[in-house]
């Protein structure tokens, strides 16, 4: 792949059904979408000034009927194209009845532009309209929008960013097109928040029980009893409730990109979702990985890969035949959302099967014993892996003496009380982790530490110091945290660093539970064994269950900026703060006495 090149003659965002929303029709021109039925599929805005209208109404996927807040008139809400080293300016009104905004999620810019409400500015009132004046953008590739108002993103307040490069594209293909994941539920944001802090386990139907033919023993069952959680309980809001969609389409509604024979194909995947980790793969073909979170990196041969809630890879593959369909299947494997690369309209390839659900293991409890997990996971051993359904279970789920509920083993920095009750007794660096349940599949599977950046770093200074910061929770109460504090926007001291200080920050996961946590305004280096000018660059970092992962961050944007876990509900509910960033003050200009 050392010679990918794009072209950029052929660029469908939507997808080719979704040629039929591309023209904006009266009410995407800022007109109240109420009473008017939100279309799926996007359409595409840019230039120097962009308007952006906000709006509800109700929605219907695959025949069920739920209300959405659509951008524009539509789930997903409209491509912003934009141009590095231009300037753009965002008008966005706001025709809801209550407050909302839009982060420019991974975007370099002025903090108080970047889109949080309480953080870097109040919000947009009801009929109000606010001005996203961007200077000249920085960077290129593929990121996305979203609502950081109240649980918005949800309901459908979301779209896709691409920001194409001032000079040549190191990734040159004949199509290129964007794939937004999400998901659609009937059920009101706020509802699944309330029915998540009654029983966290309301919408995991996979549960594990004494009848059940997962493959846990007597004692396997007793040990999970004892710690009072599921082997099962790998996503908070799952299938049971959620449809699963690619650019607003569920898997039965048709979504289609067109390829002719021969060519090259550009898919800028963006995991839109609320709160779902998907397992993209392409069934029967490898495929490249370009870029993750927009930056480049050197082309990696796979066959499927997972993607957090927030991130974005971009993938080349080469389609042969009539149709090859793309699978996003969610990690508990309860749905997916599928769409098809079609020589011609109508074209289609078979759809597999929903695969065996996972079960979290020894692991994801932070009971590792094997040393460094950075490795290859294959490499760590039988009783550290992520069994499917249908496997041989490890037989090696002995606590060892271990408890998982002694919280005293945290440290002192790590505020114990309610909302922690389970501490990693031996977390271990996981970046060379697939992700739960694909280190047995039998093709390769990325792993962050496939990740060379493709450009050298701009900034190989050694970290002046280091940072160590606990992600924590108590899944009956459904409370989520960083180092046991929950956020609350009145009381919370921020994580202050100095401008352009180098910091080494290693995020420490004492769930049993992956969390994509997200750095706004930033990107950081994952230090995942690359070599050190060549560490990957990323703005969102997978941290998985009972495990650690490393990054270097140098903090050279100004401003008060969002740190947080991207699944939702779990933002809702604390595992949120804020970073500061500030130049140190100024020494005072002392004059000598008899000066003037």
């Amino acid at each position: 792949m050392s010679d990918l090149r794009v072209s950029r003659r052929h660029f469908l965002g939507a997808g080719a059904l979704g040629a039929s929303v591309l023209a904006l029709p009266a009410w995407a021109r800022g007109a109240s979408l109420r009473g008017d039925m939100i279309k799926p599929g996007f359409d595409e805005v840019s230039g120097r000034d962009i308007s952006l209208t906000i709006g509800e109404g109700p929605r219907i996927v695959e025949g069920r009927r739920g209300h959405a807040i659509a951008v524009n008139g539509s789930v997903p809400g409209p491509l912003v194209r934009l141009r590095e080293g231009q300037p753009v300016r965002l008008a966005v009104t706001n025709t809801l009845d209550e407050d909302s905004s839009i982060h420019w999620h991974g975007l370099l810019l002025p903090f108080q532009f970047d889109g949080v409400p309480g953080v870097s500015f109040p919000g947009i009132r009801p009929g109000e309209t606010f001005v996203y004046d961007i200077p000249a953008l920085r960077q290129h590739g593929t990121y996305w929008w979203h609502s950081h108002s109240g649980l918005q993103e949800q309901a459908g307040h979301y779209g896709p960013i691409v920001v194409d490069p001032a000079g040549p594209d190191p990734v040159q293909v004949d199509r290129d097109y964007v794939l937004l994941l999400s998901e659609f539920t009937p059920m009101h944001p706020h509802t699944i928040m309330d029915k998540l802090k009654k029983g966290e386990g309301y919408f995991n139907y996979q549960q594990n029980t004494w009848t059940d033919d997962y493959p846990l023993t007597v004692e396997d069952r007793r040990m999970w009893a004892r710690m009072r959680m599921m082997a099962t309980d790998i996503l908070d809001v799952t299938g049971s409730t959620y449809t699963y969609l690619a650019n607003g389409r569920g898997p039965q509604e048709g979504l289609e990109y067109l390829f002719n024979p021969g060519e090259r194909v550009r898919l800028r995947i963006i995991n839109g979702s609320a709160m779902t980790f998907f397992n993209v793969r392409i069934p029967g073909m490898k495929f490249w990985v370009v870029a993750a979170d927009g930056q480049n990196v050197r082309p990696v041969e796979v066959e499927e890969f997972q993607i957090g809630t927030a991130e974005t890879y971009d993938i080349v593959v080469e389609p042969t035949g009539e149709a090859q369909t793309i699978v996003a299947e969610s990690m508990d494997r309860s749905g997916m959302a599928v769409a098809t690369l079609a020589s011609r309209p109508g074209a289609r390839a078979h759809v597999p099967a929903l695969r065996d659900p996972p079960l979290l293991t020894m692991a994801d409890m932070g009971m590792n014993h094997g040393g460094d997990a950075g490795t290859d996971h294959s490499a760590m051993g039988h009783d550290m892996s992520s069994h499917t359904a249908g496997e041989e279970p490890s037989g090696a789920m002995d606590m060892g003496g271990m408890d998982m509920r002694d919280t005293s083993k945290l440290p002192p920095d790590v505020k114990v009380g309610p909302g922690v009750d389970m501490v990693a007794m031996n977390p271990v660096d996981r970046m060379g982790d697939p992700g739960i349940g694909l280190d047995k599949v039998p093709h390769k599977v990325l792993t962050y530490k496939d990740l060379v950046a493709l450009s050298p770093n701009d900034d190989l200074r050694r970290p002046s110091r280091k940072m160590e910061i606990h992600l924590t929770g108590n899944m009956e109460r459904y409370m989520w945290s960083f180092d046991g504090q929950k956020y609350t926007a009145v009381s919370d001291d921020p994580i202050r660093f100095a401008y352009d200080e180098r910091v080494r920050v290693k995020l420490v996961n004492d769930t049993m539970m992956a969390h994509p946590i997200h750095l706004h305004g930033h990107f950081f280096e994952l230090v995942n064994g690359a070599p050190a000018d060549r560490q990957p660059q990323k703005h969102t970092v997978i941290v998985q269950p009972g495990g650690s992962a490393t990054f270097d961050l140098t903090a050279d944007e100004e401003g008060d900026w969002a740190f947080h876990c991207h699944l939702l509900y779990h933002m809702h509910s604390g595992m949120f703060q804020v970073v500061t960033v500030r130049k140190p003050p100024a020494a005072p200009d002392l004059k000598r006495v008899g000066e003037d």
